[in-house]
């Protein structure tokens, strides 16, 4: 019994040891810059819809370029919330060209807009984040008539 014992302890100090025996992980860091990544640029990173009625035109577009100096390339663009839609475009864009990211709102919502888009590219900015904020009102209802008795007629 005491050579299991003995054995056992033996056993777990050896593997105690080569644990401890090993280098730490370290994390891994994104490579320096070389100037030769693309770079995207928009022309704006907010839109304002401002005060808008329900089932208004809720499209916006956020123009960019890439400044870089190889072709960019945007791997996803995703909203905060299913009632945000962006479509962007798939294909690469070669250094000095333009695209835009069209973003749909549903306006059937009534309220306070605050959404984000974020745009991840291969990019030395690889994460960019646009905003659109605004305000969506109800549609103003007709407001009929009110009957009073001088304006009706009685029957002769």
């Amino acid at each position: 019994m005491k050579k299991i014992f003995y054995l056992t302890a033996i056993f777990c100090l050896g593997i105690s040891l080569s644990l401890q025996a090993q280098e730490p992980a370290t994390p891994t860091q994104a490579p320096a810059p070389t100037g030769n990544e693309p770079e995207i640029k928009f022309e704006k990173i907010e839109h304002d819809y401002g005060n808008i009625l329900k089932g208004d035109d809720g499209t916006c577009e956020f123009r960019f370029t890439n400044v870089g100096k190889t072709d960019l390339i945007l791997t996803n663009v995703r909203s905060s919330c299913g009632c945000t839609v962006p479509s962007w475009p798939k294909e690469p864009l070669a250094p000095g060209q333009s695209s835009v990211i069209k973003v749909k709102y549903n306006t059937q919502r009534i309220g306070l807009i605050s959404k984000s888009i974020t745009v991840e590219s291969n990019a030395i900015n690889n994460r960019v984040v646009l905003r659109i904020k605004g305000n969506v009102a109800d549609v103003p209802q007709e407001v009929a008539p009110v009957k009073t008795e001088s304006s009706v007629v009685a029957p002769k």
